[in-house]
C-alpha cells in the first residue's frame, strides 16, 4: 500500500498514476510492496526531523525511515516540496520530474541502494534515471 500525507498546503496531482508507477518500481527491483508512506512537507518540518532524529542541522530534500522486512518494502519517506522546487530550478528539471526522482530515491534506499560514496551515488543516479523512464511508459 502506498499512502500520501501532506504537512503542507501543496498537493500532488495524479496521485493514482504515481502510486501505480511506484508499485512498478518496487516490482522492477524484484521486491514486494508492504506499506510506504510519503509525507510531503516544507523545509522547516524536514529540518526538525533531520535535527531530532539524525542530529544534522541542514536542509535536505528527503529523509527515509526504512521498515523493510525481508523482501517486503516499507517505511516512511519525508519529502520537502520546497527543497524539491529549489533542486528542480538548479538542475533545470520540471518540479514534477524532481518529485518523482526523490520518490524513487526513497524506494531505492529501501531496496538497499546507498549514496554515501561517489560510486554509490553514481549507481543511485543511474537507478533513479531508470525508474524515471518507467513513469513515461504507458501502463
Amino acid at each position: 500500500m502506498i499512502n500520501f500525507f501532506y504537512e503542507t498546503k501543496s498537493k500532488l496531482l495524479e496521485e493514482a498514476k504515481l502510486k501505480t508507477w511506484i508499485d512498478q518500481v518496487v516490482l522492477s527491483e524484484k521486491k514486494t510492496l508492504g506499506e510506504i508512506n510519503y509525507i510531503f512537507c516544507d523545509d522547516e518540518y524536514l529540518l526538525k526531523i533531520n535535527q531530532d532524529f539524525l542530529s544534522h542541522d541542514t536542509y535536505t530534500d528527503i529523509i527515509s525511515f526504512d521498515n523493510t522486512m525481508g523482501n517486503e518494502l516499507g517505511g516512511d519517506i519525508f519529502i520537502s516540496l520546497e527543497r524539491v522546487a529549489e533542486n528542480a530550478r538548479i538542475f533545470k528539471a520540471s518540479f514534477e520530474e524532481e518529485v518523482r526522482r526523490v520518490m524513487a530515491h526513497g524506494v531505492l534506499h529501501f531496496c538497499g541502494y546507498k549514496d554515501k560514496t561517489t560510486n554509490e551515488a553514481g549507481l543511485m543516479r543511474d537507478k533513479e534515471n531508470e525508474k524515471l523512464a518507467m513513469f513515461h511508459v504507458e501502463q
